[in-house]
């Protein structure tokens, strides 16, 4: 699988689309990226699948709250 691979993503707050590059060298990794458009976070959680050499990344606002 490759280390790192570049992914759009459509940002929760605006809706502008950012492009990001994706490091999973280090595994499954959470983190916080901002938008160049509206500067709010954008929380991204990166799963990676070593059995399947896939990526999945889920995109949400940082403000979103779950119960």
């Amino acid at each position: 699988m490759k280390n790192f691979t570049e992914q759009s993503v459509i940002c929760p707050h605006c809706g502008h689309n950012i492009r990001i590059t994706l490091d999973a060298s280090a595994g499954s990794q959470e983190f916080y990226d901002d938008c160049p458009a509206c500067c709010h976070a954008i929380h991204l959680n990166m799963q990676v699948d070593e059995l399947h050499k896939t990526i999945h990344l889920f995109v949400d606002a940082d403000d979103e709250q779950i119960f």
